[in-house]
């Protein structure tokens, strides 16, 4: 009897510890190329509104996918500039003219360097 409460026991402590693993601290990496946007915002007034407020642009914005507007001002190997003041850095090369007028470019938002008054974007794609 007590060997069968036994094996019992570690059968329930497995299954609980793979549900656990699983559910909760497994999760697959986003992809955020396949998320929809919390955000649609042009360039200018993101960085604006990092600028007045940062902790609270921080709360609206900080690792969400936000989609962005503006024009390249610079793309030097997988990172693209818009507007001067947002970095957008691309998985590759991104297919970016510098020539284009306006652009609309999906990623993360990773935050806001003060430094340089940038706001900062990985995992980019650049919306067709």
């Amino acid at each position: 009897m007590r060997k069968k409460i036994i094996i019992i026991s570690i059968a329930v402590i497995l299954l609980a510890a793979f549900w656990l693993y699983k559910g909760y601290l497994y999760k697959d990496a986003r992809n955020i190329s396949n998320e929809m946007p919390a955000v649609t915002i042009k360039a200018s007034d993101l960085v604006q509104q990092y600028s007045s407020d940062q902790q609270k642009a921080n709360t609206a914005y900080l690792n969400k996918t936000i989609e962005i507007t503006g024009a390249i001002t610079n793309v030097a190997d997988s990172v693209v500039t818009i507007d001067g003041t947002v970095i957008c850095s691309f998985d590759g090369k991104p297919n970016a003219s510098v020539n284009a007028k306006t652009v609309t470019i999906k990623g993360r938002c990773i935050g806001y360097d003060e430094l340089f008054s940038e706001v900062k974007l990985d995992q980019c794609t650049l919306k067709q």
